[in-house]
């Protein structure tokens, strides 16, 4: 083979497409010939890790990127950080004002906790899926009662997003017209991390992505792929903008560069 890349994919619009997600076999096939020639291969995603795991099993992926730059999986070691308290307690306390519904994950399970059925029942509705998350009801729930946040969720549209101020200070991404998730942004970060630990130079590292909250890890040292799908910001910084997801996107760049035959 050439010399050894490190890949880093995005799961959700870049690996992984539809609802509920499925992997197409020709992104199977890529990732599986990548390995094969003895390429690095990770996941990066906003995701926590609990929601990532089952697909790096099914794709046998053993290393990961998580919870948007904050997780760390390597060799089976998981290592992860929680939010930054004092951005949730103050965003919280504007959904609070504004009766925006929202939830918190306290720890790397698919259990969210809120106050009452509001924000859950909405949920399920739009996800059509009461396997997503598991709900736990507190009474009362005070944002201060708890020290360590791994996830925050709200329900809100696009009109009530623009109208929060708190949320410029507030690191979060848009999957749906629906409801954002407040997560980190910066995948780069758990990236560098790994980068130290293995002693990787910047010219072997690629990423692929299509959404805001991989803008961060399109650096411009790094060998950068947007699928088809993505968003415009993010083909902007881009080396190369390959098909979209569900059109073959991820064998076809990896075909075009020749990492793959």
């Amino acid at each position: 083979m050439g010399k050894r890349k490190y890949f880093f994919f995005d799961i959700d619009n870049t690996i992984a497409i539809g609802f509920p997600r499925v992997v197409p076999e020709s992104t199977r096939r890529a990732i599986k010939a990548l390995q094969d020639k003895g390429h690095y291969v990770s996941i990066a995603t906003g995701r926590m890790h609990v929601m990532a795991k089952d697909f790096c099993k099914d794709l046998g992926i053993n290393n990961m990127v998580t919870d948007g730059g904050n997780g760390l999986v390597v060799d089976g070691k998981v290592d992860i950080e929680p939010l930054d308290r004092d951005m949730v307690i103050s965003i919280v306390d504007e959904f609070e004002e504004k009766n925006i519904p929202w939830s918190i994950c306290l720890d790397d399970t698919r259990m969210w906790y809120t106050k009452d059925r509001t924000f859950p029942d909405a949920m399920e509705k739009i996800l059509r899926l009461k396997s997503y998350m598991d709900t736990t009801i507190v009474e009362n729930m005070n944002i201060r009662d708890y020290d360590t946040i791994y996830k925050g969720f709200a329900y809100l549209n696009l009109e009530e997003e623009a109208r929060l101020e708190g949320l410029k200070n507030v690191t979060y991404t848009r999957y749906s017209d629906h409801y954002i998730i407040i997560e980190p942004d910066d995948k780069s970060k758990g990236i560098k991390k790994l980068m130290k630990i293995m002693d990787i130079k910047d010219e072997d590292i690629v990423v692929f992505g299509d959404n805001t909250n991989d803008i961060k890890m399109f650096r411009p040292e790094w060998t950068k792929i947007a699928m088809g799908n993505s968003v415009d910001s993010l083909k902007d910084l881009a080396d190369f903008v390959t098909k979209d997801a569900d059109d073959d996107g991820i064998e076809y760049a990896c075909k075009h560069f020749g990492w793959i035959d």
